[in-house]
């Protein structure tokens, strides 16, 4: 009996501390990151804005700078902005709001995540007439697009990544969470 307690102590022991190995070997393998807080990326969109985008000659919209909401069940980013149209097609400027999601990449030339695979929502101008409405909205991938086309969310300073870098590693996917980006650093291609 005292040898059966001494051999289920000795093994409990034995599965503890492999399950500790355990932990520490996927923790030694889980990938660093570089985490991005939605405010910062709101910051640094904020700069990129006000723009004015034609459409055909006919109107002129206004977009101010987007309201950024993190989509993490989508891995993506979605954004409300004001926007203002006027024009000769118009007799007086009328404020609307529209709605994109877009996903993210990496541009390793320059260091800067970008957003890309843009999707617009609906276009809505309460005071345009619903026939003006829904020209706009037939316009609307293309206003999203080259509106928010490459737009600049963050940028990575050299210094964020120079431990990363002595490490052969180099920024891989992005995450959208709960608490903003997280860009995972991935081993650099073997030359």
């Amino acid at each position: 009996m005292v040898h059966r307690r001494r051999f289920l102590g000795t093994a409990l022991r034995g599965l503890a501390g492999g399950a500790s190995a355990l932990a520490g070997l996927r923790a030694a393998r889980a990938q660093p990151s570089y985490t991005v807080p939605l405010g910062q990326l709101q910051e640094a969109v904020a700069q990129k804005f006000p723009r004015s985008v034609p459409v055909q000659g006919l109107v002129d919209l206004g977009v101010q700078a987007p309201r950024l909401r993190l989509l993490p069940e989508a891995n993506r980013l979605g954004a409300t902005m004001a926007v203002e149209v006027a024009g000769p097609a118009l007799r007086r400027s009328h404020a609307g709001t529209f709605d994109v999601e877009f996903a993210l990449r990496y541009e390793a030339g320059d260091r800067t995540v970008r957003a890309h695979q843009i999707r617009l929502g609906r276009l809505d101008f309460p005071s345009l007439k619903p026939a003006v409405n829904e020209m706009l909205n037939a316009y609307g991938p293309v206003l999203a697009e080259q509106s928010l086309r490459e737009v600049v969310l963050h940028q990575l300073r050299p210094q964020d990544t120079a431990v990363f870098d002595g490490l052969g590693l180099r920024p891989g996917p992005i995450t959208v969470t709960a608490r903003g980006l997280v860009v995972a650093f991935v081993n650099k291609p073997q030359p």
